[in-house]
Order: C-alpha cells, then sequence, then structure tokens
C-alpha cells in the first residue's frame, strides 16, 4: 500500500510539472502590428495623426520592438528598443527631438500572459534634463489577431494614459 502511495505521488508530482511548463509558455508577440488609430484611446500631439507600424522580434532571451511612422509632416526616425525576458535591465540611446539615454525592462505577469515593458529616459529638452518614465502592458486579443498595450508615461508634463489597439498584418 506504501509502494501504491509512493508511486501515485510521484506521477502526480511529475504530471504537475509538466501542466505547469506548459501553461508557463510566454505569449509570443512577434509580429509586424499596424495601429488602430479608430479603437485606440488617448493619442496626442503627433502622435494622434501619424500612422504607425510595428514590428516585433522575439525569442527565450529578448524582446525587441521597431516602431515606424509615415504620414508626419516632419520625418520622424524609426525607434527600436530591445528588452532582456529574463528581468535585467538594457540601455539605448534616444535619438531625435529628445536625445538622450534609455534604460529598459521586462517582466511577465498574469503567467506569461502580459508583458510588461518599463522604460526610464533622460533627455534633454531644450537643454534641460528632463526624466520620462513609461510602462507598458501588452496582451494578445481575438485569437492573436489583435495587440493590446496599455501605455501609462510620466513626466514633468504630468501623467499621460494611452491604449493603443494595433492589428496583425
Amino acid at each position: 500500500m506504501m509502494k501504491r502511495s509512493v508511486a501515485f505521488l510521484s506521477l502526480f508530482s511529475v504530471l504537475m510539472v509538466g501542466f505547469w511548463s506548459v501553461s508557463a509558455s510566454p505569449t509570443n508577440f512577434a509580429g509586424t502590428w499596424s495601429l488602430d488609430k479608430s479603437k485606440s484611446e488617448g493619442l496626442q500631439g503627433p502622435m494622434a495623426s501619424v500612422d504607425q507600424t510595428w514590428v516585433v522580434t522575439q525569442d527565450t532571451k529578448s524582446f525587441a520592438v521597431e516602431a515606424t511612422f509615415s504620414g508626419a509632416p516632419q520625418d520622424i526616425p524609426p525607434q527600436k528598443r530591445t528588452y532582456n525576458l529574463d528581468g535585467s535591465e538594457t540601455t539605448m540611446d534616444v535619438a531625435g527631438r529628445m536625445p538622450g539615454k534609455a534604460t529598459l525592462k521586462a517582466k511577465w505577469q498574469d503567467d506569461g500572459k502580459v508583458l510588461e515593458l518599463n522604460s526610464v529616459r533622460k533627455v534633454s529638452v531644450q537643454g534641460n534634463d528632463v526624466t520620462i518614465m513609461t510602462t507598458e502592458h501588452w496582451e494578445l486579443a481575438d485569437g492573436g489577431k489583435t495587440l493590446k498595450v496599455h501605455r501609462v508615461s510620466e513626466s514633468p508634463r504630468g501623467t499621460q494614459d494611452t491604449k493603443l489597439v494595433f492589428a496583425k498584418k
């Protein structure tokens, strides 16, 4: 009777680890995404009028998103952010109107269904040093056809809350 109980518990443990590893597989956001401005909320300034495309690449160790913009009165350079998926920080140079440096960090939430991306940008605006902190929560909807990004940015100008909705191309 004791051997049967030990065998049962061993089998049960192995099955539970198997189920846990399957359910812990994180969401894969890789692909090309086009911003749907009609479904997005909180777009301000030039971002409300330009078209955005995000190309996301992802493997087990890293996550990168390259944003390109079209339809703006002035040329907006592409922006690429790369995050480590082990929770360690990466840094990048920020170009454009507000040059500076950014520290990036990613972490999984909700058993790998939601990816939280954090950035702390230290930029120069008209000769003044400014810190902009941004947190994004990424999740897929509609069977992977829709990407929803809830972004909250905090800067000396206040807090901006934006909900971005992208369609997979």
